[in-house]
């Protein structure tokens, strides 16, 4: 079953305006399916294989003779070579979409696009799919402990493979691959460690010390295994929203994965049931609702930016996002009841903030919308980007 991605959109209407379209995202979220789908008339090359990869690195000029117009070429970012090669052909003949890249390590990536490609490249992000897709295609479940659990890549969805089993999987043949190659790993059961503390912090303020302390690890190993993570697009990091209306903001970051069913998996979390009552509950659903916001922004090339917001005394925004109409306000909470209460971290930053155009949003876990005097009461189910 094939389902359109939300980003196809955006990578057709680009592909008119620049030479080199270039598509990141972590494995497995249905990047070769999307462009094989999308430019079927293009030649495939995988530099996965080990033959391709040689040619490539050896012999590039030759490489390119033979893929030199309209070619998608996947996992480009292990042959390093070809980015130079590229630019000088795109440069001389000028065609629009003739050539399409991706990769799933956008450190690397990105490094040779910034040296190579710089003005010649419309970049895209492909995420597992987004709660707009699944809809589309009837996948998407009412109770969202059950998409929190499953997950949304799309092998689980493809090939109807359990979530335990994808994910046990993912972790070892691609996080775990991945990581070797971008960092130094001598130690692969403290990286797991690792990324297991990091699940225990989803949706928290990062205290890289405290974490480090924990996995008994130095600073600096810990900050740059989680740089490695966000360049996987496991976790990304929310920053915080700050003026100078309150001098008491907290300044640190909050952590996030993007698949809610590796987060999952990571704590060993397999049925709706342990979630019910479990602390961690409201915990999952933020991250469930920051990453699906998150990814719908990419998805729809969207150009909003994204924040939290809170302060010393514990007032909180969970997600702040400002587009051309203003301001966006959403509060998180992990309950089917609705309560005036809902909005009262979202009444205090619109009375120190002197914001005029604020929108005000509380998602809960229901499913009905309601238009309220104070803002607007909205399912995890019908959040999309503004």
């Amino acid at each position: 079953m094939i389902i359109e991605r939300q980003l196809q959109q955006a990578i057709q209407q680009f592909s008119t305006k620049y030479p080199v379209l270039a598509i990141t995202g972590p494995r497995q979220s249905g990047k070769t399916t999307m462009l094989k789908n999308l430019f079927q008339d293009y030649q495939y090359v995988s530099l996965e294989s080990p033959d391709m990869r040689d040619f490539a690195l050896t012999d590039p000029k030759g490489f390119l003779q033979q893929y030199d117009k309209y070619v998608i070429l996947d996992e480009i970012q292990r042959a390093p070579a070809l980015f130079s090669y590229i630019q000088t052909i795109v440069d001389e003949q000028k065609i629009m979409g003739q050539f399409v890249i991706s990769g799933s390590q956008n450190f690397q990536l990105m490094e040779r696009i910034t040296q190579s490609l710089a003005g010649r490249v419309a970049l895209f992000k492909l995420f597992p799919f987004d709660n707009t897709e699944m809809k589309s295609a009837g996948l998407l479940h009412e109770d969202y402990l059950k998409n929190l659990l499953r997950g949304f890549y799309p092998a689980i969805f493809d090939r109807d493979i359990p979530s335990k089993s994808f994910y046990s999987n993912y972790v070892q043949t691609y996080v775990q691959r991945d990581l070797t190659e971008l960092i130094a790993v001598k130690d692969l059961r403290a990286f797991r460690k690792f990324l297991g503390l990091c699940a225990t912090r989803a949706a928290q303020l990062l205290n890289l010390n405290a974490l480090a302390n924990e996995c008994g690890i130095s600073q600096p190993t810990a900050k740059a295994w989680l740089s490695a993570l966000e360049s996987s697009y496991i976790i990304f990091l929310l920053h915080p929203y700050f003026e100078n209306f309150s001098k008491r903001i907290i300044k640190s970051p909050k952590l996030y994965f993007y698949d809610s069913g590796l987060l999952a998996f990571l704590l060993n979390f397999s049925d709706p049931g342990q979630l019910i009552t479990h602390p961690a509950k409201g915990s999952f659903f933020e991250n469930m609702v920051i990453a699906e916001y998150v990814k719908q922004m990419h998805h729809t090339y969207s150009e909003t930016d994204v924040w939290f917001w809170r302060d010393s005394a514990g007032h909180e925004i969970d997600l702040l996002t400002i587009n051309a109409d203003g301001m966006n306000l959403y509060e998180v909470k992990a309950t089917q009841t609705i309560m005036n209460e809902m909005f009262i971290n979202l009444d205090y930053f619109e009375g120190i903030s002197g914001k005029s155009r604020l929108k005000k949003i509380v998602v809960y876990t229901g499913l009905e919308k309601q238009e309220r005097s104070k803002g607007t009461i909205l399912s995890w189910r019908d959040l999309v980007v503004d």
